[in-house]
C-alpha cells in the first residue's frame, strides 16, 4: 500500500511539473484530491492495513495530501504571476510613440441645410417648434381644411395607422397645435420628417423633410409674405436672387402661390441647372384660409397670416448640386466626407 501511495505522488509530481495552465491544474487536483481522486481512494482502502499500522499510514495519506495541495497551489501562483507579467507587457504605453489621429464624423447636407435654415428664421424672431411624427388624422387634414373626401386623403399618399392615426404627410400640423394654444401672435418655424406612400427614386422618398413656417398677427398682408421669403430666398442664395410667385392652389391657404427663385448657377440666364429656365422652384406660400383660423378658435376678422412649406431635401439638392436624393440616405462615405 506504501508503495502504491509514493507511486500516486510520484504521477502527482509529475503531471503538477508539466501541466500548462490553470484548467489543466485544475483536472489534476480533481483526479489527485476530488471525491473520487486517487488518493481518496486510498484512504477508503484502509481496512485493508493491518490495524496496528493504520495510524502511521493515515499520518503517510495526510502529509501526501499537504504535499500536493502546497505543490498545486505554487504552481497555480506561478500561473497567475506568468499571466499578469503577459497583462502588464501587452498594457505597457510607449510614451515616445506618435499618437492615433482620431477621425471625427461629418455632418450631413440635410443637417447642413437645416441649421442654415433655421438660423435666418430664427434672425427674424421666429421659433423653432417641433410635433408628433405618429399624429391625429385631426391635425394632419381636417383641421388645414382638407375635409374626408379630399384626393390628399387617399390610401396610395398616406400611411394609415388606424381611422385616426396616421405617419403625418407634413409638419403643418404642428402649426395647428401652436394656434390651437391661442398664444398670438405666432412666428415659428415646424421642421421635421413627414411620410408619403412614394417610390425612391431620384426625386422621391416615402421619408423626407419639410419645413413649415407659420406667421399670425393683426394687419398680416400679402406683401409680408413676399417680403419675408425674399429676404430668406437672399439669405440662403445670395443677395443677388431674385424671386416670383406663381398663382396655385393649397386647401389651407388662400390666396396660395409657389415661389420660384432665379438660378444661382446662371444668375436667371438659363442653364442645364434649370432647364434653361433660369428660375427654380423652391416653395409653397399663401395666406392662411379663414376656416383654418376659425378652427383654431382664432377670429380671421381679428387676425390674418401666412405659410409656407419647404422640402429640407430640395434645398439641400440645390444648395450643393446634387442630382439624386438617394444620395442623401445611402451613408456612403465618399459621399458625405464632401461636407
Amino acid at each position: 500500500m506504501k508503495e502504491k501511495l509514493e507511486q500516486i505522488m510520484r504521477d502527482a509530481l509529475s503531471q503538477i511539473d508539466q501541466s500548462q495552465g490553470l484548467d489543466k491544474l485544475n483536472n489534476i487536483r480533481v483526479a489527485f484530491l476530488g471525491k473520487k481522486g486517487e488518493l481518496t481512494s486510498i484512504l477508503k482502502s484502509m481496512k485493508d492495513v493491518a490495524p496496528e499500522e493504520r495510524p502511521k499510514f493515515g499520518q503517510l495519506v495526510n502529509e501526501a495530501r499537504k504535499d500536493l495541495e502546497a505543490r498545486l497551489e505554487a504552481k497555480k501562483e506561478a500561473f497567475s504571476r506568468a499571466l499578469m507579467e503577459e497583462k502588464m507587457k501587452a498594457e505597457v504605453i510607449d510614451v515616445t510613440l506618435p499618437g492615433k489621429k482620431l477621425k471625427t464624423g461629418h455632418r450631413h447636407p440635410n443637417t447642413i441645410a437645416l441649421e442654415e435654415v433655421e438660423k435666418i428664421f430664427v434672425g427674424m424672431g421666429y421659433e423653432v417648434v417641433e410635433g408628433p411624427e405618429i399624429e391625429y388624422d385631426y391635425y394632419n387634414f381636417e383641421a388645414l381644411n382638407i375635409p374626408a373626401n379630399h384626393p390628399a386623403k387617399d390610401e396610395q399618399d398616406t400611411f394609415y395607422i388606424n381611422d385616426r392615426l396616421l405617419l403625418r404627410t407634413q409638419t403643418s400640423s404642428v402649426q395647428v397645435r401652436v394656434m390651437e394654444k391661442g398664444k398670438l401672435p405666432i412666428r415659428m418655424i415646424a421642421p421635421g420628417r413627414v411620410f408619403r406612400s412614394d417610390e425612391v427614386d431620384a426625386t422621391h422618398s416615402p421619408s423626407f423633410h419639410q419645413i413649415e413656417g407659420l406667421v399670425i398677427d393683426k394687419h398680416i398682408t400679402f406683401a409680408d409674405l413676399k417680403g419675408t421669403l425674399a429676404e430668406f430666398a437672399k439669405e440662403l442664395f445670395g443677395k443677388q436672387t431674385k424671386v416670383k410667385f406663381r398663382p396655385h392652389h393649397f386647401p389651407f391657404t388662400e390666396p396660395s402661390a409657389e415661389m420660384d427663385v432665379t438660378c444661382f448657377k446662371c444668375g436667371g440666364k438659363g442653364c442645364r441647372f434649370c432647364k434653361g429656365e433660369g428660375w427654380i422652384e423652391i416653395l409653397g406660400c399663401g395666406m392662411v384660409h379663414p376656416h383654418v383660423l376659425e378652427m383654431s378658435k382664432i377670429d380671421p376678422e381679428e387676425y390674418t397670416g401666412f405659410a409656407f412649406g419647404i422640402g429640407l431635401e430640395r434645398i439641400a439638392l440645390l444648395k450643393y448640386e446634387i442630382d439624386d436624393m438617394r444620395l442623401l440616405y445611402e451613408n456612403d462615405k465618399r459621399f458625405l466626407e464632401q461636407f
